[in-house]
């Protein structure tokens, strides 16, 4: 019987020795044969991607870390996926498996800002060399292709300001040039935009946010396809990249809830941005909810759905009101990271190079404009719309 997402996400796994609705938490490092004969032909499954129920050693993960696998393969539709102990471990991942000295990347200038830091910095230290283009400009990306691009890294939509790219476009580019294309999939998850399926040879989502949704576990997911599988693997055996039993029964945990929180969060924030969108302290609200603008029709066009995270732009001449309003959110938590139950609001430097961002090429935005950061939870969206227009008389 075939199931829709939904089903199948409340009935991925289950422990049958022991009776239990949720898989085993298995924590092992040596795991044991009955032979030579046997481990070796393991070891030759796994090399040729086949299932299995256990790996060889346990540097390559446990029994619930592949519970996980199984899970994220159906959902992103994917050859093999490899699971990291943080989000951003997934894109060390990907970056590390494929490129090689003399090798440049393609960077979307909008990714997360360690994924800048570490296309920018670390693998000029190997010679690779990383070169931004602008998001919003497709021909920008097209002429700075040359015959040393081996990867092109999207982030859709772009880290902070949400800019939404042509997908299609850039594949068809890529797939012409014979390059490789990794999207940063988090803000969507393969619930609402299947990379692979669109033709990407790399899908990759922070488990940290939405998969767990309970802001408690740490962890990423590099889905691949067939054509960037051994050399992925080749790298992820060696580096020690891997996520503990624990974290991923956390992860399982919060996926069976994924549909029902993402439709929440949803709901939240549109009637939030409905209070938003008529404050004139807001300039602009970064996030798909206008649909004759460029970002809602190339949301639309690729996306079945969105979640709880945008931005907002204010403008004001006096910094230290926008950091009090900040500050005086009572139901907004301060801190990284988003994609848990609750509100989140960060107030970000996008303008100059500090110790943690790295100043961004193509983003432009006025002197007294301030970008704030919001993370939508599950809380009642009416106490939350309270909370805003109590610290929104702040700003100055």
């Amino acid at each position: 019987m075939k199931k829709s997402i939904s089903t199948f996400l409340k009935h991925p796994t289950k422990d049958n020795t022991n009776r239990s609705a949720n898989p085993p938490v298995t924590r092992a490092s040596t795991i044991l044969f009955n032979s030579m004969q046997e481990l070796a032909q393991h070891e030759k499954r796994i090399k040729l991607n086949k299932k299995i129920s256990y790996y060889s050693y346990g540097r390559y993960g446990s029994t619930t870390t592949i519970e996980l696998e199984n899970i994220l393969k159906e959902l992103e539709q994917a050859y093999h996926v490899f699971l990291t102990g943080t989000g951003f471990g997934g894109v060390a991942l990907a970056i590390m498996s494929v490129c090689r000295p003399g090798d440049e990347i393609l960077v979307s200038d909008n990714v997360y800002g360690p994924t800048r830091e570490i296309s920018e910095d670390l693998v000029k230290e190997f010679s690779i060399k990383a070169i931004f283009y602008d998001p919003d400009n497709f021909n920008d990306l097209r002429d700075k292709i040359s015959k040393k691009t081996k990867m092109i890294l999207v982030e859709n939509p772009g880290s902070n300001t949400f800019e939404f790219q042509d997908l299609s476009k850039i594949i068809k580019l890529a797939k012409r040039k014979k390059i490789l294309t990794f999207l940063d999939n988090t803000w969507g998850t393969p619930l609402y935009l299947k990379p692979l399926k669109l033709g990407f040879d790399m899908s990759f989502t922070s488990a940290t946010k939405y998969f767990s949704g309970h802001s408690d576990a740490m962890g990423g997911s590099l889905a691949v396809n067939k054509n960037v599988f051994k050399k992925v693997m080749f790298f992820y055996k060696l580096s020690g990249y891997r996520m503990s039993a624990d974290e991923a029964y956390l992860i399982i945990r919060g996926l069976r809830t994924l549909d029902v929180r993402l439709k929440k969060h949803y709901e939240n924030t549109k009637i939030v941005i409905n209070f938003l969108k008529k404050q004139n302290k807001i300039k602009e609200i970064l996030y798909p909810y206008k649909p004759n603008s460029k970002r809602y029709k190339l949301w639309k066009k690729y996306y079945s759905g969105a979640n709880g995270l945008f931005s907002i732009v204010i403008k004001s001449k006096n910094k230290s009101s926008v950091i009090k309003f900040v500050n005086s959110l009572r139901l907004f938590g301060i801190g990284y990271s988003w994609g848990g139950f609750e509100s989140l609001v960060l107030l970000q430097n996008l303008r100059n190079e500090t110790k943690y961002t790295k100043k961004r090429l193509y983003f432009r935005f006025n002197k007294d404009e301030h970008i704030v950061r919001l993370h939508i939870g599950l809380e009642d969206p009416k106490d939350l719309i309270d909370d805003l227009k109590k610290s929104l008389s702040y700003i100055r």
